[in-house]
């Protein structure tokens, strides 16, 4: 009698153990073949039969199937009826090596536009002055633009910069001119550094209205503070990205 109840409890652990196991594979799966989906590694955007993927990662074809289910919950693919699993969803690599506007970093990727939506003096919050060395109240240049990349909305830029060199912007053409070459002709002399942090955020419902996304989708937040070479902070931005559109990237080098 004790060995039957021993039985019964410890089959439905084994069996809850082995779901856990394909759950854990499954995400396993899901992580290798996203990066394949978003560098174009599918010949013509189809990925192989399911039975071929089970063999190349020695999986079970109950584990290839839900971490295909993964990929379409992030809409990367989709089935298509006699065609087989695609990749419908192409998300651009932000290169995170080198201090770059958005046009400069994805120029070969198509072409950014900009919808200069308010560009106006404002007094500048306590955060934003004490980021910028300014006293608090100062008046700001603040720019709010969406870009877009070949005519998709790609991200919604708050920036803020202090108003010697603000002022000069206002006559600057801010639709077709990324903000980093005007502000390194107006102060004559070249960015320098630049500080970021990187996570990822619920939108509000302006911004994905703005970005035509659904309410609550979670954005990729990239805020940056640049400096000039000379150390001088210039240029305070808060840029909401489209997380189903653009993948950050970058080489590190450890330090010894």
């Amino acid at each position: 009698m004790p060995a039957e109840r021993t039985r019964e409890h410890t089959a439905p652990v084994a069996a809850a153990r082995r779901r856990r196991l394909r759950a854990d594979q499954a995400r396993q799966l899901a992580d290798l073949l996203r990066r394949q989906v978003l560098t174009g590694v599918f010949s013509g955007g189809v990925l192989p039969h399911e039975d071929a993927i089970g063999t190349d990662y020695r999986m079970s074809r109950n584990t290839v199937r839900q971490a295909l289910d993964l990929l379409r919950a992030e809409q990367l693919i989709e089935r298509q009826p006699g065609v087989g699993t695609v990749v419908v969803c192409e998300k651009y690599s932000h290169g995170l090596n080198r201090l770059q506007g958005l046009a400069e970093t994805l120029y070969e990727q198509g072409q950014v536009t900009n919808e200069v939506r308010t560009v106006c003096p404002v007094p500048a919050p306590a955060p934003v002055a004490g980021r910028l060395r300014i006293p608090q109240h100062t008046d700001v240049l603040y720019i709010e633009r969406l870009r877009r990349l070949n005519g998709l909305p790609l991200s919604l830029d708050l920036t803020y910069v202090p108003m010697d060199i603000g002022s000069r912007l206002l006559g600057c053409d801010l639709e077709n001119t990324d903000v980093f070459r005007l502000l390194e002709s107006l102060s004559g002399q070249p960015l320098g550094t630049a500080e970021i942090t990187l996570e990822a955020v619920n939108a509000d419902a302006h911004s994905a209205a703005v970005l035509q996304a659904p309410r609550g989708a979670a954005v990729l937040m990239l805020e940056r503070l640049t400096h000039l070479s000379d150390g001088r902070p210039v240029d305070l931005e808060f840029i909401r990205f489209r997380g189903d559109r653009i993948s950050m990237s970058g080489l590190l080098h450890r330090a010894r």
